[in-house]
């Protein structure tokens, strides 16, 4: 049994538990507060009382299962935690009031609210439990295992070398041979020759430092922005090496023109 299989049959028990403690502490809650409306007001009418938790409880179910659907869908939808809040602290607020009943509070063992509040509470965290592992679920991208159960490949396996065994020379560049009746060219020549494929040619420093004076002179003013776009406009490029170069060299320019700007206005 390979890590990744004991991971997963150790979450799917977790799951089988977390479902069960959920359903039973849902269950405890619901037949308490059936208890107590018996208590107050419904005491003749059963149909009545065992209904009655479904107006508090209800909210926990819907709320849960819209959690589950935002969560399946990578979403947050507020509305379904507002639902999953209201219902689960108000079920543990009245699990816990219902204690008292007619009786002082002061009569009441303390043991018995906790009685009282451990059932909805421990719906409320084994349902968070649950979500949790889902988002977890969810968020990981579909071909992408855990890279925790990912086995960093082994390195092969290679023979060392043994001192018999001479360092193999590296082989010698072969001269190319002149076709007879062909034209050779100078390497510059045929490096110009061929296609450069998509990329837009360069341009030598002095055209670029004129692009940059015909900007500063059209905008007042001279950026690397300003001058990047402008050397792509005429389909050049410019590396950032090139740009320090113009900036610093059309520097007592841009500052006169920054200058002589406000006056100009």
């Amino acid at each position: 049994m390979t890590k990744k299989d004991i991971e997963r049959y150790t979450l799917g028990a977790a799951g089988v538990v977390i479902v069960a403690l959920t359903v039973s502490g849902f269950w405890l809650s619901y037949a308490h507060l059936a208890e107590v409306a018996g208590q107050h007001g419904l005491r003749s009418s059963p149909t009545r009382r065992w209904a009655w938790p479904a107006t508090l409880d209800a909210f926990i179910v819907a709320g849960e299962l819209l959690m589950l659907r935002a969560g399946l869908r990578r979403v947050t939808d507020r509305w379904a935690i507002a639902l999953t809040a209201t219902g689960s602290v108000g079920s543990i607020a009245l699990n816990v009031a219902g204690v008292n009943g007619t009786r002082s509070a002061g009569t009441v063992p303390l043991l018995d609210y906790v009685v009282a509040a451990v059932p909805p509470t421990a719906a409320l965290l084994a349902f968070g439990v649950l979500m949790r592992q889902i988002h977890q679920l969810v968020d990981q991208p579909a071909g992408h295992p855990d890279p925790a159960l990912v086995q960093a490949p082994e390195p092969p396996v290679t023979a060392p070398a043994t001192l018999a065994e001479a360092p193999a020379e590296p082989a010698q560049p072969v001269p190319p041979t002149a076709v007879p009746g062909e034209p050779t060219e100078p390497p510059s020549e045929v490096a110009e020759s061929r296609p450069r494929g998509g990329r837009p040619p360069g341009a030598t420093l002095e055209e670029l430092v004129e692009i940059g004076r015909i900007t500063l002179a059209e905008h007042g003013t001279l950026t690397r922005s300003l001058l990047r776009k402008a050397v792509k406009a005429k389909g050049l490029t410019i590396s950032s090496e090139r740009q320090t170069d113009v900036m610093t060299t059309l520097r007592p320019e841009i500052e006169a023109a920054a200058e002589t700007g406000p006056d100009s206005g």
